[in-house]
């Protein structure tokens, strides 16, 4: 088994891959597995119990994305699944409508499904561009609308840049042409305020993980009212919306997770947000021709990706983990892969910089003697690698 190293030894700046769970989650999770393991579907008193707790989460949930009802929260296994049910629930419901408006910087998780649908014959999918900031060309968007369009798809907040997306405004123009309207709010949950009962959103999707809760656990936000398909089949649960009997452990975890978060958020954010600009601004002026990537005011107030000139993101990565800090070249879904990131291609991001993109993402774990650490080893790495990169550039040459 491989050793594990504390969490106290890293700087962990990846949170748009995953956070720490917060212990009061996990010893809220505790008992779940033990005495109260019964399963909440059934009818004696350890099940009630467990049902209690189940009903206790959804509320929890429910506040913090201002959802008006409980019953709008469908526990799911996380972002990915909720997505695939938005999508294929707005197909199956919306007759004869079948076409799909997303994004090019929305995550795998929805751009692989529409791949897949548009492959098969089974919807037409338009995919609006962004500019260099990443903001969305809304004058495409707007011209994609139509009597045929079943479902918009577009993020809240992208998880390579932070870049926060008009979901609002978004929505609004989408129930003008009769579409539902579904966000991937993952990386907007926990990290700004959302108020969805304010909006026109009809459809969210939500992952526990991402806001210091458990893995394996989120919701889909599916508004009173909407329609929904769903996409497993089997027992009731759920008010018969997503069969299988439910995680309570892990339910018990988000729903707590949940409300710390809310309760958190102004001071957690405000915080963080100053942390993140501080290396922001110190790896710019200190890392010559470093660019920031992405928009400056719309975005997340943990997220900054900064592009380093002629190196790869792999070999600072490389490094910085050896220095104990965790970073990431973008989204984790893609770790491992040499493909260039969809979001920066989508951005034209100038191929000098294309390769050499890190991601820092905060959490309310971080703190000022983690910049401290990251401005002491970022800059050394990248001028290493770039003396490097010349050296082997002379020697082929």
């Amino acid at each position: 088994m491989t050793k594990m190293l504390a969490r106290s030894q890293w700087v962990y700046l990846d949170n748009n891959a995953t956070t720490q769970p917060d212990e009061r989650a996990i010893e809220a999770m505790l008992p779940f597995y033990r005495g109260g393991f019964a399963n909440p579907s059934s009818s004696h008193a350890l099940g009630a119990m467990a049902a209690d707790a189940v009903r206790v989460a959804r509320t929890q949930v429910s506040a913090l994305i201002g959802a008006k009802r409980d019953s709008e929260i469908i526990f799911t296994s996380g972002g990915s699944e909720s997505n695939n049910t938005a999508i294929l629930s707005a197909l199956e419901t919306q007759a004869g409508r079948n076409e799909i408006i997303t994004s090019t910087v929305e995550h795998p998780a929805v751009l692989a499904l529409c791949a897949h649908l548009e492959n098969a014959g089974r919807a037409k999918i338009h995919r609006i561009p962004v500019d260099n900031r990443g903001r969305l060309d809304l004058d495409a968007y707007c011209n994609a609308l139509s009597k045929q369009t079943a479902l918009v798809s577009m993020q809240w907040a992208n998880n390579e840049t932070g870049v926060v997306f008009p979901v609002e405004m978004l929505a609004s123009m989408a129930h003008e042409a009769g579409a539902l309207f579904h966000s991937d709010a993952v990386q907007a949950a926990g990290r700004v305020a959302l108020n969805v009962e304010a909006t026109e959103i009809d459809l969210a999707s939500i992952s526990a993980h991402k806001l210091h809760g458990p893995k394996g656990i989120g919701c889909l936000y599916a508004r009173h009212g909407v329609r929904l398909a769903p996409l497993i089949h089997g027992g009731r649960q759920e008010c018969a919306r997503r069969a299988g009997t439910e995680n309570t452990p892990a339910i018990v975890g988000f729903g707590v997770a949940a409300e710390i978060a809310r309760q958190s958020l102004p001071d957690a954010m405000g915080r963080v947000a100053l942390l993140r600009d501080r290396l922001e601004r110190e790896t710019l002026r200190s890392v010559p021709r470093s660019i920031l990537i992405g928009d400056k005011s719309a975005r997340l107030p943990n997220t900054v990706n900064i592009a380093f000139p002629e190196i790869e993101a792999d070999s600072i990565l490389l490094m910085l983990d050896r220095a104990l800090i965790a970073a990431s070249s973008g989204s984790a879904c893609s770790a491992g892969s040499m493909e260039q990131s969809h979001v920066l291609r989508a951005m034209k991001v100038p191929f000098s910089h294309l390769r050499g993109a890190v991601r820092f993402s905060f959490s309310r774990n971080n703190s000022e003697g983690d910049v401290d650490r990251v401005l002491e080893v970022l800059p050394r790495v990248v001028s290493e690698l770039q003396v490097h990169s010349v050296s082997m550039e002379a020697v082929y040459d």
